[in-house]
């Protein structure tokens, strides 16, 4: 039986995606929820996940190229275990010793000067495992990013002196690594009666990041839920069946244990959910937040990038989206209004002669706001090979200080998850935001009779204590006639 591999479906205002990254190449084994590829849109990456255990026989469509929501990318074959069953077959059946070797330290790396002290978010390499050189064995949260200590050399993981949630200060020992030890293999005490017993402590090792997802979203125990898949993993369907069973039943009062699922977690907040919680209050309550709205017409830009975007993406090696559009459009209109390309510093209003544009990303730790620095200075093909590189870092957890530093203002578009309208809160210390949306299909008035469009509502939040109405509406009305007619862009008028 052969499964097909497909995009997922797409936002409205996402016309179309890119294959990012393949985790998987043709004849490779591969475990149902394992991720297979990440699709990339203008904003966002999604993951595909393999519906069921098999073997890739077939990948159509390679990194880079563009695909369409629903577009078939691959194909699944059923996939053939003897290999796996020979491969524990033949394990010794007698635990060999971990081989010894030197120990080496591991560090929190140095923090910067703003920042005095971090947090052990995710330890990824448990004691005795094996790992490789440059392997990241644990994450390091900030209060604005997440850095990634890594193995300095081949070896096994020692202990872990400090646990998950601990907070730590930078050049702190952490925990130790054996290199040049090799792990012992995995106990070849085979498959006995005991070893589903095992199966539910490992369940949380394994886990691929949707069920990590749905775990969390449930507010669940990972290590309570048994898993099926290969090597013990934990699907989506285990998390499923843990839903549904009966909470076992404690003795004999059974109208207090007729609480089926109403249950509840305490989960503290991560440093970034609470930064971004303060930053946000603050945000409300220390400034004089307003916000203006109007619509674009987005059908030119729409007709410009179908025409042009195949020689566009031959050229630059990069696919041509919106936000390009925005930036370029958002540049234009900070020049033309010096004010609002400006923030408050105590009683002196700080104007900029430069544009560094704050690109609203979501990641799976949050929504950060990583810089597009010189705009003015950036073709519309560097600022879509700048976009996607903040983008992917945000993802991976690889974004520096430096990439989240700065920035005189901020775009975020809400329309990759369907947001129709919204009111953006400003992103502290600057003075304004503006809020992409939805496009979508509506009857308008055009020279006296009714057209369908694809229009999209833009909405600018500002501080009127430093921009007035005056400016906050001309510099939103700017924004509309270039988008309206991009050509505008490239003659300056």
């Amino acid at each position: 039986m052969t499964v097909e591999i497909k995009v997922p479906v797409l936002p409205e205002s996402v016309a179309d995606a890119t294959i990012a990254t393949w985790h998987v190449s043709v004849g490779d084994t591969v475990s149902r929820d394992q991720n297979l590829v990440d699709i990339e849109t203008d904003k966002v990456v999604l993951e595909v996940v393999a519906p069921e255990d098999g073997v890739v026989t077939e990948i159509s469509q390679q990194e880079g190229a563009t695909v369409l929501g629903q577009q078939v990318i691959a194909l699944i074959g059923a996939g053939d275990s003897t290999a796996v069953a020979q491969e524990q077959s033949v394990a010794p059946s007698a635990e060999a010793p971990v081989s010894e070797g030197k120990a080496v330290d591991i560090l929190v790396p140095v923090l910067p000067e703003s920042v005095a002290d971090a947090t052990i978010a995710t330890w990824h390499v448990q004691p005795g495992e094996a790992v490789s050189r440059d392997q990241n064995l644990v994450d390091i949260e900030t209060d604005k990013v997440v850095l990634e200590v890594v193995a300095p050399a081949d070896g096994v993981m020692g202990e872990h002196i400090h646990a998950e949630g601990d907070t730590v200060l930078g050049q702190q020992l952490i925990g130790k690594l054996i290199e040049g030890a090799s792990a012992a293999p995995a106990a070849a005490a085979a498959p006995t009666a005991q070893a589903p017993a095992t199966s539910d402590d490992s369940a949380s090792d394994v886990l691929t990041p949707s069920v990590r997802r749905l775990i969390a979203e449930k507010g669940l125990d990972a290590s309570k839920i048994k898993g099926t898949g290969k090597g013990g993993r934990v699907t989506k369907e285990d998390v499923d069946t843990f839903l549904k069973a009966p909470a076992p039943s404690a003795a004999a009062p059974a109208p207090v244990a007729q609480l089926g699922e109403r249950t509840q977690k305490r989960v503290p907040m991560t440093r970034l959910r609470k930064t971004i919680a303060n930053r946000l209050l603050e945000a409300k309550n220390s400034t004089a937040m307003l916000t203006t709205f109007n619509e674009v017409n987005m059908k030119p830009i729409m007709d410009l990038r179908k025409q042009y975007q195949d020689v566009f993406e031959k050229r630059h090696g990069i696919r041509l989206g919106f936000m390009s559009f925005y930036v370029k459009a958002v540049t234009e209109a900070l020049k033309r209004f010096p004010e609002v390309n400006a923030s408050i510093d105590g009683d002196d209003i700080v104007y900029h002669n430069y544009f560094d544009i704050s690109i609203a990303v979501s990641t799976p730790r949050g929504l950060v706001t990583p810089v597009l620095r010189d705009c003015d200075k950036l073709s519309v093909a560097e600022i879509e090979k700048g976009i996607r590189e903040l983008a992917l870092k945000g993802r991976d957890g690889k974004l520096s200080m430096d990439d989240m530093t700065g920035g005189n203002f901020t775009i975020t578009n809400g329309g990759v998850f369907g947001s129709l309208l919204s009111t953006p809160i400003i992103n502290l210390p600057q003075s304004s935001i503006l809020g992409m949306h939805k496009i979508q299909d509506r009857p308008m008035a055009v020279n006296g009779k009714v057209e369908i469009l694809p229009m999209m509502y833009l909405a600018l939040s500002y501080d009127h204590r430093q921009i007035d109405g005056k400016e906050s509406v001309g510099f939103l009305v700017t924004i509309k006639e270039l988008l309206e007619d991009p050509t505008r862009l490239l003659l300056d008028v």
